[in-house]
């Protein structure tokens, strides 16, 4: 299995600028990883390959993959996260 690490520095602004920043975390559920020969001693996966919730959002039924049957929490969990600058000058009077 491959990790990801992301590294978030945060700048300190300048005396001419200020900087403005915004992060967005996305979070998207992979492929399924349950064992469904776990209780044999051996290793299968059913093949679902990304999770769909089989409800609304806030129902149990948006925690349940409509692919598999599995729980959410059986889905590999891959975020993703940006962080936008956003630089605004100062003019050097204080005006």
């Amino acid at each position: 299995m491959r990790k990801r690490q992301v590294v978030v520095r945060r700048e300190e602004p300048s005396r001419c600028s200020t900087i403005s920043a915004q992060t967005i975390t996305t979070v998207r559920y992979a492929e399924c990883q349950k064992n469904h020969a776990a209780s044999v001693g051996g290793y299968a996966v059913d093949g679902c390959r990304e999770f769909m919730a089989s409800g609304e959002e806030g129902t149990n039924g948006a925690l349940t993959c409509a692919a598999c049957g599995c729980h959410r929490n059986f889905h590999k969990r891959e975020v993703e996260t940006e962080v936008g600058y956003e630089h605004a000058a100062i003019s050097s009077n204080g005006t």
